[in-house]
């Protein structure tokens, strides 16, 4: 019987012979003094060579790219650092956050909890709590961006708004006089009957009591939110208290009670009497029903020649 036939070569087969194999496992080290052959060599990340245990590091094989592992693993950690976007999702600190521009206050301010609100007067941002220009005394601070010494004081604005207050009342008076036409007197009667009937003020002031008059706000020496109004008042007030009471009405900033110099003060100027009044003076002596005041700041006190 004849010998059995080994299988040809080209037919696949279900094993592979290892004795050709054995030298493509492993490498030899490349280290020039070195021929150790390393079944697990190391491979140096920095010149990517294939050394052995012995030579692995960058300082045993003296390798000519040295650091270049070190600094490409320092610029993928930057990488990974959080975008000022999402920055603000961290619990804010004093290198991460802006705090609230009132001297006194650490609020934390422009973060999930606290939004930052900018003052249009002196262009510094606050917390919600000092956003109010009172609430941080924006009449005592110098504006974000503005030049010292430039500009027109508030002596001169205080001044000019006078002038024109004076020459704004000789009109007005010209335009009361009275007239031969009879029906001057009953227009006015129908004026105060349409200022009566859109005047506001504080309804525990008996009728027989109310004064109605129009209030303005200068607006060169006074910030205002509401530039004027028709309001009443008790008779019986003086001018000061009036004027407190018109001030909170027309939601203008009043530091009268608050000490300070004249360039601060609030004035009332009657322009049918063309004249700066007293705080002293009550309101029944020196105005008439339907007669126009106007607030304005920095005047200074009543002259005789007012």
């Amino acid at each position: 019987m004849a010998p059995s036939a080994s299988p040809a070569p080209s037919e696949p087969q279900s094993f592979t012979p290892m004795d050709k194999e054995m030298l493509s496992i492993g490498g030899t080290c490349q280290f020039l003094t070195c021929d150790n052959y390393d079944f697990l060599p190391f491979r140096c990340e920095s010149c990517r060579g294939r050394f052995c245990q012995d030579h692995r590091t960058e300082a045993g094989h003296k390798c000519a790219h040295a650091g270049e592992w070190a600094a490409r693993r320092a610029q993928q950690q930057s990488n990974k650092l959080p975008s000022s976007s999402s920055a603000s999702s961290q619990k804010p600190t004093t290198l991460t956050a802006t705090q609230c521009s009132h001297p006194q206050c650490k609020t934390f301010i422009d973060t999930l909890n606290s939004v930052g609100v900018v003052c249009p007067t002196c262009n510094r941002k606050y917390c919600l709590k000092h956003r109010i220009p009172e609430d941080h005394e924006c009449n005592k601070i110098t504006p974000l961006g503005a030049r010292q010494g430039s500009g027109i004081s508030q002596a001169d604005k205080a001044r000019s708004a006078l002038g024109r207050l004076k020459l704004w009342s000789k009109e007005k008076q010209a335009a009361v006089l009275p007239k031969p036409k009879p029906s001057t007197a009953a227009s006015r009667v129908i004026a105060l009957n349409q200022l009566k009937r859109t005047a506001k003020g504080d309804e525990k002031i008996p009728m027989e009591k109310r004064i109605y008059l129009h209030v303005e706000a200068e607006a060169n020496t006074t910030t205002s939110k509401l530039p004027k109004g028709e309001f009443w008042y008790n008779k019986a007030w003086s001018i000061g208290r009036l004027l407190d009471d018109a001030a909170r009405g027309l939601q203008v900033q009043n530091v009268n009670n608050r000490g300070g110099g004249e360039e601060e003060r609030l004035r009332v100027f009657h322009v049918e009497g063309g004249r700066l009044l007293e705080f002293g003076e009550k309101a029944e002596d020196v105005l008439g029903q339907g007669n126009t005041i106007v607030l304005l700041r920095g005047v200074g006190p009543v002259s005789a020649d007012a």
